[in-house]
């Protein structure tokens, strides 16, 4: 059992058969009455976000989120398979469950998959991942003094800016959690 007044970002629990993750709290304390704690939750298995408030010292059952590293096999157009490392078991997950920062996955990748109850909910990606260009506009000599991007498709197949100088075949790091571009990587 964990209490409202302990919630922590990260902190999951159930409630009224849900589980919720917490995204944001804030605890409370005004002037008069008494205290609370304010936050926003996320549903883990919808994705749903509310903020709701809580008495100090109410108190929920704790979820246990299970993360497994699982190596990204293939997918067949409606299913993406993740092989487990230890027993070799392919497990199949929805494109609703794997999220934006997917786009930049490739086979063979490591990645966590998130279950609760053996239901699987979400997949992370590393936060950082190497790709090639395999589609841009050339770059021109010295055009680099502004800090103007342009458009260029990686090997994944997802879209990204990219600066001037960056060119087909470049190997770049891409910050998965924000889709940008950090740096060209030397091979």
């Amino acid at each position: 059992m964990i209490s409202a007044g302990d919630f922590r970002n990260g902190v999951t629990f159930e409630e009224d058969g849900k589980v919720l993750q917490v995204v944001e709290f804030q605890h409370v304390k005004p002037g008069k009455g008494a205290a609370f704690v304010r936050t926003k939750t996320k549903n883990v298995l919808t994705g749903a976000v509310t903020e709701t408030s809580y008495n100090p010292s109410a108190k929920f059952p704790t979820a246990f989120i299970e993360r497994r590293e699982m190596q990204y096999s293939y997918n067949d157009g409606e299913l993406y398979y993740f092989m487990d490392m230890e027993t070799y078991e392919q497990v199949p997950v929805g494109t609703d469950d794997l999220g934006d920062a997917f786009k930049f996955a490739k086979e063979e990748m490591i990645c966590k998959v998130l279950s609760y109850k053996g239901k699987v909910f979400a997949v992370e990606i590393p936060n950082f991942v190497e790709l090639v260009i395999t589609e841009t506009e050339p770059g021109f000599k010295g055009n680099t003094a502004t800090n103007t991007l342009k458009p260029a498709k990686v090997e994944t197949g997802a879209e990204i800016r990219v600066p001037l100088f960056i060119n087909e075949g470049d190997l770049i790091r891409i910050d998965t959690r924000t889709g940008e571009y950090m740096e060209r990587v030397n091979k």
